[in-house]
Order: C-alpha cells, then sequence, then structure tokens
C-alpha cells in the first residue's frame, strides 16, 4: 500500500516568506531601536532577538536554502584585516583604554544617539543574522 505524501513538509510557512519575514525584521528593528544605546534593556533586547535566531537556526523550523560557492583561495586574505579588528578592538575593550585610544563602538556612539540610525542598524543587523539562520 503507498503511503500519502504530506505536503505539509515541503510546503513554506507563512514566516518564512519574504513579504512577512521583512516587515517583522522591520518591526523588530524599531522596537529595538527605541533603547538607548548600550543599555541594560539593549543588551536584554539583542541577547533575546540573538537567541531566538540562533534557536531557530539551529532547529529544522527553518527551510534550508543551498550554501554558495565555496570561496577562492583569494579570500583568506580579508581575515586578515578581521582577526586584526577583531584583537584591536577586543584589547582597548580589557584593557579600558578610555578616550586616548577608543574602541570602535566608543567612536560610534555620537552616530548611535539618533534613534533611526539605531533601528537602521538594528535591521542591518537582524538581516544578516536572519540571512544566516536561513543557510
Amino acid at each position: 500500500m503507498e503511503q500519502p505524501h504530506d505536503l505539509t513538509v515541503d510546503a513554506p510557512r507563512a514566516w518564512d516568506r519574504p513579504a512577512v519575514a521583512v516587515p517583522v525584521l522591520v518591526c523588530l528593528s524599531l522596537v529595538g531601536g527605541r533603547f538607548p544605546s548600550f543599555s541594560t534593556e539593549a543588551n536584554l533586547y539583542t541577547l533575546g532577538t540573538g537567541g531566538v535566531l540562533i534557536w531557530l537556526g539551529l532547529s529544522n523550523r527553518v527551510p534550508r536554502r543551498p550554501a554558495p560557492f565555496r570561496l577562492g583561495s583569494g579570500a583568506i586574505w580579508w581575515t586578515l584585516p578581521v582577526v586584526v579588528f577583531g584583537v584591536f578592538e577586543g584589547a582597548t575593550f580589557v584593557l579600558a583604554a578610555g578616550d586616548e585610544f577608543p574602541t570602535f563602538s566608543r567612536l560610534a556612539d555620537p552616530l548611535l544617539e539618533d534613534q533611526m540610525v539605531r533601528s537602521a542598524g538594528w535591521l542591518v543587523w537582524l538581516s544578516a543574522f536572519w540571512g544566516l539562520v536561513r543557510r
């Protein structure tokens, strides 16, 4: 006897469609932009939204897209500036160098005072994270 094919497994969920996912990400970024920069509320909201996206990425609730092609051998050179920036940022943060040797986040504080800029930053962060969840 033939088993009936379950169509619900292959069908995309409503929140996985761009017409639903984009407005949800915009609403989440507008909420995140209302919190003052680096406040307790903003940190908790960041951990909460990031935790939910990590949970979605580790579960099988989001249909996967195929991984992009492999990076070429020249892409390794892009890791050098990223690693140098990460070490520089981490060292200045740990050593609490202050204003004479500020971290990138301290330099970004004047920009992040505006609520719309914070919301735009949130939208970029959430969109990039959602793209990683989909892989």
